[in-house]
């Protein structure tokens, strides 16, 4: 609850400060010239990242790896342009701190940090329900279309996660 106080009331009510003392050395027009500048250029570059990390998450997942770094950069970049377009200068700091890749690389590194110190004290949990074998959505049957024989990985397909793509 501390921290949702904090983000949805403290926050913008510091940005309003600030907004409105910038205002008053600027002025009114300069002011919403930067908000306006700063929500654009934000949303063009977060589509111009985003793009680079969907290309990288199709790559590792073509080479049958799982993205785990590249998925976590989206999320950042995400979060990234929806604060670069909340009028505000200290959000736009933290977006473009998660558009930049080095702020991206801290940013991971602290997660990681949080989510291992969770684990360990058994904060988080992970399930994994794989069903009754029923149909899942209310009765969709589903049927098994894996092809008897596979052809040999680099001739007619490309190897799914797990394979090698090695020859035997």
């Amino acid at each position: 609850m501390g921290w949702l106080l904090l983000l949805f009331v403290l926050v913008p009510a510091v940005e309003l400060a600030l907004l409105i003392q910038i205002g008053r050395v600027v002025g009114t027009l300069p002011t919403l010239a930067l908000i306006v500048f700063t929500g654009v250029l934000g949303a063009w570059l977060a589509r111009r990242q985003g793009l680079a990390v969907v290309r990288q998450v199709r790559a590792e997942m073509a080479d049958g790896r799982v993205p785990a770094g590249p998925v976590v950069d989206g999320i950042l970049i995400l979060v990234a342009g929806a604060v670069l377009m909340t009028p505000g200068l200290l959000t736009d700091l933290f977006g473009f701190f998660c558009l930049v890749p080095a702020g991206r690389r801290l940013l991971k590194g602290y997660l990681k940090q949080r989510l291992e110190r969770a684990v360990r004290r058994g904060d988080v949990s992970v399930s994994v329900d794989l069903g009754q074998g029923g149909a899942p959505f209310g009765g969709r049957q589903e049927r098994d279309v894996t092809p008897r024989e596979r052809p040999a990985p680099g001739r007619h397909e490309a190897p799914r996660l797990g394979e090698r793509g090695e020859p035997e």
